[in-house]
């Protein structure tokens, strides 16, 4: 018997990556990730690429809430040491940040995410078939 190798092409995971926070398609970078706000599509509408395999779950939300916490706990840090801050100062700024830019910054993130796992073939990306 013969044996068949296939040879895979080289997916850069930092092109994808990128393509996957500017909410494009990891392959091809044209077409659109998303059919709503975090529902991936199931194929980019360009190249038709398959992104249904996905798995990015909960990873996205734990990344945003890291990346606000810090950018949230910083700036209250630098108004309490450099002015004189009232409480309810906080309470109205603070509060509203931290509700919006999590929900700015998630599909980004998710796209990222997602441009991670195509990159890598993780999930049955590339593969044909889903693992």
């Amino acid at each position: 018997m013969e044996e068949q190798t296939q040879v895979l092409e080289h997916r850069s995971v930092g092109q994808a990556m990128g393509r996957g926070a500017l909410c494009s398609c990891p392959h091809c970078g044209q077409g659109k990730m998303f059919r709503a706000y975090l529902k991936v599509a199931d194929q980019c509408n360009v190249c038709g690429e398959e992104l249904n395999h996905h798995r990015a779950d909960d990873f996205p939300p734990y990344i945003a809430i890291t990346i606000v916490g810090h950018v949230i706990i910083f700036l209250m840090l630098h108004m309490d040491m450099a002015y004189r801050v009232e409480p309810m100062t906080y309470v109205w700024t603070m509060i509203p940040l931290a509700i919006v830019l999590p929900l700015a910054i998630l599909p980004s993130i998710k796209g990222a995410i997602v441009g991670l796992q195509w990159a890598n073939r993780m999930y049955g990306f590339g593969t044909g078939q889903a693992d």
